[in-house]
């Protein structure tokens, strides 16, 4: 043990009478709380932004490829890709998975409702662990190609509207021109994404339906999902999907296709700059705070050393050590709350949210180890530097003048 940390050790030791102990438990307990609010302030930010993405993701897919004549959900235009041409870009290092689908714009009746709807058909190929995950009650309907299913899943929010449920049979309607063909589905499943803007429209079903309302051979669809490894690697898996696509078809990512989702999300991240900035100021304020009233009770003590042959530099570390310590402690338990805080609510929901104006019902939680461990080194590592500005004091005490007062 050096001299520095042997010192620290004693003459900073716990003393009821010591004029700085409570601002060093203020200290102690701001940082560690300014810790806390950091931590779920990225954990619950991060976590919204992740579960929104994966809801709108999981209606779509990360990349897009329709034809340049496509408009909207509601009229879609036949593409047709040969199966070596969908196996190529399957084949890419950022792609997971490729999969048709088509829309059709419609309305759903009832005796008492009409609702209008855009009916998204999809085939066997179709990952539905999104919609499986979103389940409120059923079942996903079967994907067989060999015949055109009659069943459907319907959002909580349009069963509801309608008074339709699972067993239920639901008249639609699909314009076609200047007529309208009607077909007869069946509900046996009701998800619930919480996500308005689509849960008010979107029923899915089997494509061979759509194909035969529009008709369209079998092999054709209104375009195709492509699934991408990471989507925080999306601009690569866009590049290569485009590269590995025929020029008269149209790739775009989601982010492109819903541009001001997207935009209000990246818009968080601001949120949570200006959070870590004001909590760091706070935790350096308080800890400088209690280094100096520490070297101002200690005066005596500093000018003893520095008689004794004590640099100034080896007293400044003494006192830092110290500050460093309560930073430290801080920081330590803030971790401790925070992964606290963040299981309980993880695990049991306990804070709730209105999911009409916040498309989730609870707050989301996105605990990840690297945040932990990024606030904690930033934390410790802006409060030590602004310990050195109070610090440089210690080289302006006179040790005579102190022992002579003393």
């Amino acid at each position: 043990m050096t001299f520095e940390h042997l010192i620290a050790r004693r003459f900073l030791q716990r003393d009821k009478s010591n004029f700085s102990r409570p601002l060093v438990n203020i200290a102690t307990y701001t940082i560690a709380l300014g810790v806390v609010v950091m931590i779920m302030a990225v954990c619950i930010l991060r976590g919204f932004q992740r579960e929104i993405t994966e809801k709108v993701v999981g209606f779509g897919a990360h990349i897009t490829i329709r034809s340049y004549g496509w408009v909207n959900d509601y009229d879609e235009i036949a593409v047709n890709m040969t199966a070596d041409e969908v196996r190529q870009i399957e084949a890419l290092p950022s792609v997971a998975h490729v999969q048709p689908f088509a829309c059709k714009g419609g309305m759903l009746k009832t005796d008492e409702q009409i609702q209008g709807i855009v009916f998204k058909g999809v085939d066997h190929s179709f990952d539905s662990a999104f919609f499986a995950g979103n389940m409120v009650r059923g079942r996903f309907f079967r994907l067989d190609d060999s015949t055109a299913s009659n069943e459907i899943i319907v959002s909580q929010r349009m069963a509801n509207k309608m008074g339709i449920d699972t067993g239920s049979k639901a008249r639609t309607y699909f314009w076609t021109g200047d007529n309208y063909r009607a077909r007869a589905f069946r509900v046996v499943g009701i998800y619930n994404t919480d996500l308005s803007e689509f849960d008010d429209h979107y029923i899915i079903g089997h494509l061979r339906q759509l194909q035969t309302i529009n008709g369209w051979p079998n092999d054709a669809a209104a375009g195709y999902e492509v699934i991408a490894n990471d989507f925080d690697h999306l601009d690569q898996a866009l590049t290569e999907v485009k590269a590995a696509t025929r020029p008269d078809l149209a790739v775009t990512s989601i982010v492109e296709e819903q541009p001001s989702m997207f935009a209000w999300l990246e818009l968080l991240n601001s949120n949570i700059i200006l959070i870590l900035l004001i909590m760091a100021v706070v935790c350096a304020s308080s800890v400088v705070s209690a280094l100096l009233i520490m070297i101002f009770e200690k005066t005596s003590m500093i000018g003893l050393l520095k008689t004794l042959g004590s640099t100034n530099r080896s007293i400044r570390r003494i006192f830092m050590l110290k500050a460093t310590s309560i930073v430290g402690k801080g920081i330590v338990v803030g971790n401790i709350v925070a992964a606290l805080l963040c299981y309980l609510q993880s695990t049991f929901h306990i804070v709730r949210l209105d999911s009409e104006s916040y498309s989730m019902s609870f707050v989301p939680i996105d605990a990840n180890p690297l945040f932990f461990i990024i606030i904690s080194v930033g934390t410790l590592l802006v409060s030590v530097a602004a310990l050195l500005i109070p610090s440089t004091y210690i080289a302006h005490i006179d040790p005579a003048r102190t022992i002579r007062q003393e």
